[in-house]
């Protein structure tokens, strides 16, 4: 199957201009303005913009979490993903304490085989480091093509992993040209402040923000940021939320370190006095939590510095009457928010449209940079002869709202419900196929695929 698509103004991290795009089978073939090509479909975007898929490097999909499952499937959360703009996720493979990395992998597996209707990839959470796991790290990289490794600096006894093994895991992910993921918050003074709360009766979803101060996140960053230069391992900080762990960042860059940084859409937009809506606040429950405006401005101002690397969404939706679960102990509500579908869309709206982002930045924090970053690159996250043809037709000025009544995650709720957004995904081509049109899915789970990432190099 071969499509034209005609007079689309195209945005990719570093261009803007108006042509034509021919796609045949899987990928671009051609662009250039007027082109006279015969191809079995062709489609005059005009007035419309032209973006790579986007690339939203953290996810959840059915992951076991406190005794429950995160509620989107592989099917139902890449779809969602495709009617937001999202073409390609990298989900989080979560080792048990005392297994190998391979059972794992074969777990997450079974789970995402033939149930994926986007692409997809996998970061493998290292949770137990010792001599077995560190001779599975070179057949991960090289063989399995996940080059990412996730660790996590909190959740003691069940994901946490301590320095002494963070420095052994680095230096073996360094050594094969891999790429070390943080959680990076101190999870021992969260859990004394978790469980000084709870003594208190202080038992709101509130608390869970105050179990979390932002001290604990700056120094969790700039402790994995030293542990890093010292290994020379390549670093990512997940879903950083504040100033005081940005500042960590900026202090790496003076020894001239470069630690790559994502944050996520929620905390661009939103912030920590919706814990205080009583229990409803439960919606918004996620570690690290909610901040304070003046985060937001620092994060805003990070992604225009070229400190802020990605905006992803920690998508990880759990349905109210799993929320319930802690509604009477906020420690019991199972963190974790829906975003998947909603992130293209709101970073243009108030990144975009209000003056805060360039286009080109846009396009390089929601699709470019991840791809480089984690070995997709030049096959995903722009628009150029030989990529796949993943590929997000836009409206930039359709006005509509953000609802759980329309959007097709699989959760009850939303955390924009009513939030208006300028711009909207109107066409999603991913690998060549037409795969949302008319508000429609016209793919079926199966299609997505399983990307094999490249070893890390000079990225960015």
């Amino acid at each position: 199957m071969s499509l034209l698509i005609k007079n689309g103004r195209i945005i990719t991290a570093t261009d803007d201009y108006v042509a034509d795009i021919f796609i045949e089978g899987e990928t671009i073939r051609a662009i250039g303005r007027n082109l006279h090509i015969k191809a079995d479909r062709e489609m005059d975007v005009a007035g419309k913009l032209v973006f790579p898929g986007g690339i939203d490097p953290h996810v959840h999909l059915e992951m076991p979490f406190m005794g429950t499952f995160s509620s989107d499937s592989y099917e139902t959360g890449t779809r969602a993903a495709l009617f937001g703009g999202t073409t390609m996720v990298i989900d989080f493979i979560l080792q048990k304490q005392g297994k190998p990395l391979r059972s794992a992998l074969d777990e997450w597996k079974r789970r995402s085989t033939d149930n994926c209707v986007g692409d997809y990839s996998f970061h493998m959470a290292v949770t137990d480091f010792n001599d077995t796991t560190k001779f599975e790290i070179r057949d991960l990289i090289e063989k399995e093509g996940i080059t990412s490794f996730k660790t996590f600096m909190a959740y003691k006894g069940a994901l946490m992993i301590d320095d002494r093994q963070m420095i052994g895991l680095m230096e073996e992910v360094k050594k094969h040209g891999g790429l070390i993921n943080v959680h990076a918050t101190n999870g021992d003074m969260i859990d004394y402040l978790v469980e000084k709360h709870r003594s208190e009766g202080k038992l709101t979803p509130l608390y869970h923000y105050l179990s979390q101060p932002e001290v604990t996140e700056a120094e969790a960053s700039e402790r994995f940021a030293d542990m890093a230069n010292y290994t020379g391992c390549p670093g990512y900080i997940v879903h950083l939320t504040c100033e005081g762990a940005l500042n960590a960042v900026r202090n790496a860059t003076k020894r001239n370190q470069k630690v790559f940084v994502e944050t996520c859409i929620q905390y661009l937009i939103l912030d920590a006095s919706l814990y205080e809506k009583n229990f409803e606040g439960a919606k918004w429950v996620m570690s690290p939590p909610l901040r304070e405006k003046k985060d937001q401005e620092t994060l805003w101002a990070g992604i225009n510095q070229g400190l802020v690397q990605v905006v992803a969404t920690d998508h990880c939706p759990f349905k109210w009457e799993q929320k319930l679960l802690g509604k009477d102990d906020f420690a019991r509500i199972p963190n974790g928010h829906p975003a998947i579908e909603n992130r293209m869309e709101l970073l243009y709206s108030e990144g975009v449209h209000k003056g805060k982002i360039t286009l080109n930045k846009y396009v390089e924090v929601a699709c470019t940079n991840a791809a480089k970053i984690f070995g997709m690159f030049p096959r995903k996250g722009t628009i150029a002869v030989g990529s796949d043809a993943d590929i997000v037709i836009f409206d930039p000025d359709e006005k509509h709202a953000i609802s759980a009544k329309t959007h097709h995650m699989n959760v009850d709720y939303s955390g924009y419900e009513g939030w208006e957004v300028t711009g909207k995904v109107k066409t999603v081509l991913l690998r060549g196929q037409v795969a949302i049109e008319n508000n429609k899915c016209l793919v079926k789970k199966g299609y997505g695929q399983f990307i094999k990432r490249k070893k890390v190099g000079a990225i960015i």
